[in-house]
């Protein structure tokens, strides 16, 4: 098995199907797979210089920041930058009506102002090992039900026999659907301090109307810098902890880009599907995302008006609104694109040429023939569980804060009945900062009507046996008025009561057991969440799990069926490297946009006092005056964002954009809008990656915010000198 998906990987070099800017590559791999195509394209560096196990390399300044984005090293003392919205949450923590970070940014003048972040956390890629060979020889044939259960031990053995520091972790990943693994050694540091960020008015500039959009004027970055025991080593936050210094930070060009320029993009991409079979592309995108997005519609719109009107909500909401705006416009912006370029029809073609194959092949037809019709069963049987859980989901996990919370409590009070009182007891300091955390922010009038429009849908969309009878009947009590239903829920609720909560936590953590297993909020999730098990969430996992089989199947088919086409294995929040150049593109023939946008951009979006477009006035003087110090291109003007074909997603945000020598050029963090399908289906005439260039970001470091000892920090270079 282990040689089939090596040499399926090493096809990529006679093949031309897979263009440019498509696809995220392993580092480890580059050196056999990529590196002629990458110079071809103008990269000056080697595979050795963006990873190295030997010596410091690019993969050494890149960090995994919080799990959930990425963040690059850019000084000796350990200063890490990555997006203002991937440091949103922090900022936000630190923000109050008297201390409002958000609407007027921070900057630690020194380190001892530089403010500790609990449960942040950076993490690196010692180096990265091909195990498929070990994982395969111990898994063997088994049925698809017990493979799991097998995976599981061999993982456990092959990291039991590495030779590893105290302070490190071994993690094993799967590839191609479960057809290659790869083990990646971590070191993890918790000691990560907020350094700097700009106000919203320039990190967030254009909020949602801007998401997704070109032409792009966000500076949508922040600063942070990780600390560690004096010896080096990670430790948690401690006073004595001292600046990280690195095994290599990256150089900062001062020369910029221009169109056609390499652009290398380095992170850790959340997740695509770039092998799914025709009927599941169209499921997700006429059947699961307009449900998701029907439901957003609605809180969204709450919201809005809520964080319009009262400043107090805009600093409790800022990063729940942002986060619940980002999956909103990246589904309409992927339906949409996948309709613009007619991706089901050219995904069937594919599938036809499939079957093409194996008509011409009669051992292939007998292993692989029933995968597509097979395929086309099981999408149809799970299509309404799917949709039903993708509402469910948005109705207890991601609109209601109340609900989710109540549905969290649901998973550490079963540690009582599962794991014993003692096990129990051991998380409640855990669950108080949670509560803690989530108690600062909440707004209980803005939750309740955004609760009160879930359960009106939760009703009208769901098919009658997938609604919870105890939902039912509590509807059918309040004599079918949602508003009489939802005081009910939310007023006699203690987790309405935030004081209340946290004293008896800290005071009586049995007792509180015993209330909240009594609480109408409580019961009514738990009774939601307990019917869903059975009656869409049991049924649906079985289907998947023979889905993800087939899948699994169907990637080995493609693979076997067309030796000479490129494959690239789906991101899974590993480190990957992707790579294009600098590149505007056009739209429905008739729209062209340029790769590069400037501060003049700004001025001209500028509404005074506007949620959205606001602009400080110091950023105008500066702009009116044209006071742009080292950081303006030749002619005069100063770069803001500019456009690359990059193929990027969730988890690439803070991504460094890195040129052909190795330098820092910019910050990814946005797709355009259509270039959301590239999940699914990556287009190279209309997927387009944003990045914040590196000199608007210099620029709003030291001559905007006045904190020029952090460039000192930095090494500055012009490799186009």
């Amino acid at each position: 098995m282990k040689s089939l998906f090596l040499s399926g990987l090493l096809w990529i070099s006679t093949c031309l199907t897979v263009f440019a800017g498509e696809g995220m590559w392993l580092p480890l791999l580059l050196s056999e797979l990529n590196e002629s195509e990458m110079q071809s394209l103008g990269m000056k560096m080697t595979a050795e210089d963006i990873y190295s196990i030997n010596q410091g390399s690019l993969k050494d300044a890149i960090v995994h920041f919080g799990g959930f984005c990425t963040g690059e090293v850019i000084s000796s003392e350990g200063l890490v930058l990555t997006n203002h919205h991937c440091g949103y949450g922090q900022i936000q923590s630190h923000s109050s009506l008297e201390n409002n970070y958000i609407e007027d940014g921070f900057w630690a003048m020194s380190k001892d102002q530089e403010l500790p972040n609990p449960g942040l956390f950076v993490t690196f890629i010692v180096r990265i090992e091909d195990v498929t060979e070990k994982v395969l020889s111990m898994v063997g044939e088994v049925p698809d039900g017990e493979r799991n259960t097998y995976l599981s031990k061999a993982f456990e053995d092959v990291k039991s026999s590495m030779d590893l520091e105290s302070y490190q972790e071994a993690k094993i990943r799967p590839f191609f659907n479960g057809n290659q693994y790869f083990l990646f050694v971590t070191e993890t540091y918790n000691d990560v301090r907020l350094v700097g960020a700009p106000p919203s008015s320039i990190g967030k500039f254009g909020a949602d109307t801007d998401n997704w959009e070109w032409p792009r004027h966000t500076g949508d970055f922040s600063l942070f810098r990780i600390y560690t025991a004096p010896d080096g080593t990670p430790a948690e936050y401690s006073k004595d902890n001292v600046p990280m210094k690195p095994r290599y930070h990256l150089p900062i060009s001062l020369d910029g880009v221009e169109e056609d320029d390499f652009t290398l993009i380095f992170g850790f991409p959340g997740r695509t599907d770039q092998y799914l079979p025709s009927v599941a592309m169209q499921q997700r995108v006429e059947v699961i995302n307009p449900a998701r997005i029907a439901l957003r519609d609605q809180s969204l719109a709450v919201l809005d008006k809520a964080m319009r009107e009262n400043p107090e909500a805009r600093i409790q909401y800022a990063s729940k609104q942002a986060r619940i705006a980002n999956a909103w416009k990246k589904w309409k912006g992927e339906s949409q694109g996948i309709a613009a370029v007619d991706g089901i029809s050219k995904r069937k073609e594919m599938e036809a040429e499939f079957i093409n194959v194996l008509i011409g092949d009669q051992s292939l037809s007998n292993k692989y023939r029933d995968i597509l019709p097979e395929f086309r069963k099981l999408y149809q049987q799970n299509e309404e569980y799917a949709r039903s859980r993708a509402i469910i989901d948005e109705v207890l996990n991601r609109n209601v804060e109340l609900f989710r919370t109540a549905s969290s409590l649901k998973r550490t009070l079963r540690v009582l009945k599962e794991n014993g009182e003692q096990a129990y007891l051991d998380r409640i300091p855990g669950l108080i900062s949670r509560m803690e955390r989530f108690y600062k922010d909440y707004n209980l009038e803005i939750d309740l009507q955004i609760a009160k429009l879930m359960i009106q849908s939760y009703h009208k969309m769901l098919p009658e046996d997938h609604q919870s009878q105890g939902a039912k009947d509590n509807l059918e009590y309040a004599g079918g008025d949602l508003d009489v239903l939802i005081n009910k829920v939310f007023r006699g609720s203690i987790l309405t009561k935030g004081d209340l909560v946290l004293k008896l936590l800290k005071e009586n953590p049995m007792g509180f057991y015993d209330q909240i297993t009594g609480d109408f909020v409580y019961m009514y999730v738990n009774d939601i969440l307990e019917h869903s098990e059975k009656a869409v969430f049991n049924p649906s996992n079985a289907i998947n799990a023979e889905i993800n089989a087939l899948q699994r199947r169907y990637m080995e088919a493609l693979m076997t069926a067309f030796p000479d086409r490129r494959f690239y294995p789906d991101a899974n929040s590993t480190m990957r490297v992707t790579y294009g150049k600098v590149e505007g593109y056009t739209w429905n023939e008739d729209e062209t946009y340029d790769h590069m946008t400037y501060l003049d951009g700004v001025i001209d979006k500028y509404v005074p006092g506007d949620y959205e477009f606001d602009v400080p006035e110091k950023l105008r003087q500066l702009q009116a005056d044209k006071d742009y110090g080292d950081y303006s291109d030749s002619e005069g003007r100063l770069p803001v964002c500019f456009l690359g074909s990059n193929h990027t997603t969730g988890g690439n945000s803070g991504s460094p954009a890195i040129d052909a020598y190795g330098n820092l050029i910019g910050l990814n963090f946005d797709r355009t809008w259509h270039s959301t399908m590239s999940d699914i289906n990556y287009d190279p005439t209309i997927c387009r990656n944003i990045m914040v260039d590196a000199r608007y970001i210099l620029f709003l470091i030291d001559k905007f915010a006045g904190a020029g000892h952090l460039v000192e920090e930095m090494t500055l270079v012009h490799p186009k000198s």
